[in-house]
C-alpha cells in the first residue's frame, strides 16, 4: 500500500460540514454505481461558499480535484451521517484529510469506506498552509513536510484504522483478514 502521497493541498477552515461536502441535492447518486460514483466526485465541497472559498476544489466541468490532500481546521465533517460526504471527497481523488479534529461520524465513514485517511493534525495547518501550497505526508512516520519550507509537522498516527483503510473499507478488511468470506 501506498504511504507517501505528494501533492497541492485544499484548504478550508473550522466546522466544514457534511452538507459543504456533499450537498444534499446529490444523495440520490448511488456510489456503487461507477458513473454516479465519479459525478459525486465532481459535487465534492461544492457546498463551501464562494465568498470564502473563491477557488473551486473541482473546477466547473472536471470529475476530479487537483488536490489530493484537504486541510481542515476544528471538526471536519459535522453535520450529518451521510457516507456520502468521505466517498465524494474519495471520488474526487482526495486520499487524504488532515485536519485539527473530526466529527466522530465523519470519522468512522472514512474508515468504513476505505475511501481517505482521516489524519488529526496537533498543529493548525489551516492557519500555516494555503490553497496550492504542496506538501508530503508520509503515513508511516506520521508526518507532513511543506515542500517550500521543509518544515516538518507530526499527526497522531493511525494505529488500527489504517489496516482498514488501506484494504479499501471494512467490508474488505473482514474479508482479507478472514473476518467474512470472499465474495463470489
Amino acid at each position: 500500500m501506498q504511504s507517501v502521497f505528494t501533492g497541492p493541498v485544499y484548504v478550508v477552515r473550522d466546522n466544514i460540514d457534511t452538507d459543504q461536502i456533499i450537498s444534499a441535492q446529490y444523495l440520490n447518486l448511488v456510489p456503487t454505481i461507477q458513473e454516479e460514483y465519479k459525478k459525486l466526485g465532481s459535487y465534492a465541497l461544492a457546498g463551501l461558499p464562494d465568498s470564502l472559498y473563491p477557488t473551486r476544489y473541482v473546477k466547473e466541468g472536471q470529475m476530479e480535484s487537483n488536490y489530493p490532500i484537504v486541510i481542515g481546521g476544528r471538526n471536519f465533517g459535522c453535520g450529518s451521517s451521510r457516507e456520502h460526504a468521505p466517498i465524494a471527497l474519495g471520488a474526487a481523488k482526495c486520499r487524504i484529510v488532515l485536519a485539527e479534529s473530526f466529527a466522530r461520524i465523519f470519522f468512522r465513514n472514512c474508515v468504513a469506506t476505505g475511501e481517505l485517511y482521516p489524519c488529526e493534525c496537533a498543529d493548525r495547518l489551516c492557519d500555516v498552509l494555503k490553497t496550492g501550497d504542496v506538501v508530503t505526508v508520509d503515513l508511516d512516520k506520521a508526518t507532513v513536510t511543506v515542500k517550500e519550507t521543509g518544515k516538518v509537522y507530526s499527526f497522531k498516527a493511525l494505529g488500527d484504522v489504517r489496516p482498514v483503510v488501506d484494504a479499501g473499507g471494512l467490508f474488505n478488511y473482514a474479508r482479507k483478514t478472514g473476518m467474512m468470506p470472499a465474495s463470489t
